[in-house]
């Protein structure tokens, strides 16, 4: 070989680390010494990859890069020579993709690495014995956080967020299974089981700790021909009832914290016993309210004036109630939902403007379903009392929650409705101050 010769040579070693070796013994950078008339070299290398000892927990690679030249100044020249090592690390790939990335145990991927699944989605992840066991992963859908299977599909628990909405709560195969907490964008809050993605609601656990309240009719004075007292001073809930399954800890023997009594229906139905019930629970210290049960049959403006007439409201009072009840059959032959709503929006506005507080809409869960959503108003700005008798609380923001129509009271011969305020203590006391009658 004759003439004027320069080189760029080559990395020798490209590895996890990104095509830089730690360390570079680089001897001649811009080519090989100075040049007589009439030279060449002989050229030789010798490398050992780290990918040698991809089984090991450890590895060891080394290269050099050495030209005897002729008619050179030096001698001996080393291009390049690296030597680098690795501990419990390593690369695991496929084809041109790389599977796995990270720590090593036995042969085996163990520790902190970066994978794929097999939708090539990537992972940030813990394996043990090689198998996945946890990490971060991210997609089009958002983002997912905490344990998976050895597919990287959530599986266990963790928290998944993307613009919309956030979960955190237990997984089973990829899906919501299990108890969790979801808020989305609109600050909804679903707290309670999941079941394929689907939320059932908040299991209650029904203890001492929560508030509970009744609400009685003439229903609980009159069976057949037979006449019952109420003993306002003995009343206190002594059974939830057989109609659903509960969770009850510790024994039932709570107090009456709050009860509705019934004054009117339609336009001419009145309860013969609100005034006596109203002023001994009154008597007894216990908050209490009036409700009307509405007429498909009559205007909405009509019934407000009927309940407002023959009702007692005073300051500290609960809020009044309109408990609506329709059967499909009735909705359709008053006018359907949208002449329905009309007659309850009247009712609910002349009310609050007598009592100086917001009523409270009494449905059910099949209301919720069908109906409902045709009225965002009213789901908006109106508490609501709900009856469920099933396990878990409603997923609707309400006040009240009627559990069961068969609970029993002391002091009360026939069977009660027993209700649950959604919350505790703090939450009633506050709740009465913002929303009894001033």
């Amino acid at each position: 070989m004759t003439g004027v010769q320069t080189c760029a040579l080559p990395i020798l070693q490209s590895s996890f680390s990104k095509d830089k070796t730690p360390l570079w013994l680089n001897a001649n950078k811009h080519g090989l010494s100075s040049l007589d008339e009439f030279n060449g070299y002989v050229r030789g290398a010798v490398i050992r990859p780290l990918s040698t000892d991809s089984a090991r927990r450890w590895a060891i690679g080394y290269g050099v890069d050495v030209a005897v030249p002729v008619h050179y100044t030096s001698n001996v020249v080393v291009q390049q020579a690296f030597a680098e090592a690795r501990w419990l690390h390593g690369v695991l790939s496929v084809g041109d993709s790389v599977v796995y990335a990270g720590e090593w145990r036995m042969g085996k991927r163990w520790g902190k690495g970066i994978g794929s699944d097999s939708t090539g989605r990537r992972i940030v992840g813990t394996w043990r014995a090689d198998t996945l066991v946890s990490g971060t992963w991210r997609d089009s859908t958002g983002t997912y956080t905490g344990t998976l299977n050895r597919d990287g599909i959530a599986d266990g628990h963790g928290t998944f967020v993307n613009r919309q909405e956030l979960y955190q709560g237990e997984w089973a195969d990829g899906k919501r299974s299990g108890f969790g907490v979801a808020i989305n964008a609109g600050k909804h809050l679903q707290l309670g089981e999941w079941k394929n993605n689907r939320f059932l609601g908040e299991r209650l656990n029904y203890t001492a700790d929560r508030i509970y309240g009744i609400d009685i009719s003439r229903f609980q004075h009159d069976v057949g021909r037979r006449r019952y007292p109420i003993h306002w001073n003995q009343v206190r809930i002594s059974h939830l009832g057989t109609i659903s399954k509960k969770t009850v800890t510790g024994a039932v023997n709570y107090p009456v914290s709050f009860c509705y009594i019934k004054s009117t229906e339609g336009r001419t139905i009145r309860n013969r016993y609100f005034r006596a019930d109203y002023t001994a629970a009154r008597r007894q210290g216990i908050p209490v309210g009036a409700y009307h049960f509405f007429s498909t049959k009559t205007s909405g403006a009509i019934q407000a004036n009927y309940f407002l007439r023959n009702t007692i409201f005073k300051k500290g009072d609960m809020p009044p109630v309109l408990d609506l009840e329709p059967t499909h059959q009735q909705i359709k032959k008053m006018g359907g939902p949208g002449a329905m709503f009309a007659a309850v929006r009247t009712w609910m506005r002349m009310v609050e403007r007598h009592t100086g507080t917001r009523p409270v809409l009494y449905i059910s869960q099949m209301f919720v379903n069908r109906y409902l959503p045709m009225a965002p108003d009213l789901k908006a700005n109106y508490n609501i009392w709900i009856a469920r008798y099933g396990e878990y609380k409603p997923d609707v923001h309400l006040v009240y929650w009627q559990l069961c129509p068969d609970g029993r009271v002391r002091g009360i011969t026939p069977k009660v409705d027993i209700n649950v305020f959604n919350g505790y203590r703090s939450e009633f006391e506050d709740f009465l101050r913002k929303n009894c009658i001033p």
